[in-house]
């Protein structure tokens, strides 16, 4: 007993530990029980999310990509670079869909600099394009943390002090080349109440890890792609707002889609305010769009933030969709599957229910697979029975 913390120090000592889980079943397999351990690292995030808790739903977010000759490296395949930005695609449509009011923007860094890759915007698609040009750009040379955090620093904290500010780092190199003392720039960010969040391609780093922990921030290293997707996702939901972060009432205006008529002789195409810094479709002239109510400006799409006047444009289905990260649903309560006495099929997949554990929502009693579970949790944010049962009464 003496020994054991010393042990828990070592990296071995994980897989001693790993070792005594796992278990051969009748064949001699261990993809039961290797199985088993997954779901149950799953089944973790739903217990992360606490009700009650002030969240930063409006999120301004820079996301920083090693792209240093180590990013052609293929244990990810293709490459860890191609890897990289078509699960970056993915992060950005999720970001999105899970909080339309906030912002995203990308900054790359190589060969000891860094450079923006687009601003700070609510528009996917913009991200979306330039991470797919991304893709034939040159690994080469060092990244350089120092320049990319210090790019990212100077548009943060010109924001609002009720948002929340957020980088998040995916780093390949073990090394970095800085151009001057980097543990002073965390001590900036930590007072300016930036979150950096880093996750690792190779192997875990000493200055990401006082990075992380001084401003709050998490850092993981990936196992292997899945992974790699799995700790991307974790940064779609909102985190928790500090308890010294400011709360303010916003302005928001809802705009409804106007479509003039071609018949009408006082209606003529015409730009939108989002051609400005847009080229192609975007910048075409059209009949139709949302018109700001304060000051009439026209665009195309929503959430966006008027350039005339500064007020935040969406649509009430954006703000819906942040419903589920103030109240998230509940954990639902493991069962033996031996106390359960009623129909043994899940009432989600309908499928029989043959695992040793059941989940029963604590509100209507119906239970659920570990499958179903997980993604009543992850996707779908609601107990079925329960929303059943509220539409038949």
């Amino acid at each position: 007993m003496e020994d054991e913390p010393e042990r828990a120090k070592r990296w071995e000592g994980g897989y001693e530990r790993t070792w005594e889980v796992l278990k051969e079943d009748e064949s001699g397999s261990l993809k039961a029980t290797v199985e088993d351990i997954l779901f149950q690292a799953k089944r973790k995030r739903v217990f992360e999310s606490h009700g009650q808790v002030r969240l930063g739903m409006m999120r301004h977010l820079y996301a920083v990509i090693d792209m240093s000759r180590s990013m052609e490296d293929q244990d990810l395949k293709p490459s860890r670079l191609a890897s990289t930005l078509k699960l970056m695609e993915y992060f950005v449509d999720e970001y999105f869909d899970q909080n339309p009011i906030s912002q995203i923007g990308i900054i790359t860094t190589k060969n000891k600099r860094a450079e923006k890759l687009t601003d700070l915007a609510g528009n996917p698609r913009k991200h979306t394009a330039a991470l797919r040009k991304g893709a034939d750009s040159a690994c080469m040379g060092e990244p350089s943390l120092y320049n990319a955090l210090s790019i990212a620093m100077q548009t943060l904290k010109h924001m609002p002090g009720h948002t929340s500010r957020e980088i998040l780092v995916i780093l390949s190199s073990l090394t970095t080349c800085d151009p001057a003392n980097i543990y002073d720039l965390i001590k900036t960010l930590k007072e300016l109440k930036i979150r950096v969040s880093v996750i690792g391609l190779s192997a875990e780093v000493r200055v990401c890890t006082i990075l992380t922990r001084e401003t709050g921030g998490s850092y993981n290293v990936i196992l292997d792609e899945s992974h790699f997707k799995e700790l991307l996702m974790s940064h779609v939901r909102p985190p928790p707002a500090s308890s010294s972060s400011e709360c303010s009432l916003i302005r928001m205006g809802f705009p409804q889609h106007v479509i003039a008529s071609v018949t009408d002789r006082d209606s003529k195409p015409s730009f939108s305010m989002s051609h400005l810094d847009s080229s192609g479709e975007e910048a075409g002239l059209s009949l139709g769009g949302y018109y700001c109510p304060q000051c009439r400006g026209k665009y195309t799409e929503l959430p966006v933030e008027c350039k005339v006047c500064g007020l935040t444009l969406v649509s009430a289905p954006h703000l819906a969709r942040s419903f589920h990260h103030l109240f998230p649903l509940c954990a639902f309560e493991e069962r033996p599957l031996e106390e359960h006495t009623g129909d043994r099929f899940c009432q989600a997949c309908q499928g029989e229910l043959k695992d040793q554990s059941v989940y029963a929502c604590p509100a209507c009693g119906s239970v659920f697979c570990v499958e179903c579970d997980v993604f009543i949790h992850d996707t779908l944010h609601s107990c079925p029975s329960c929303i059943h049962s509220q539409g038949a009464s």
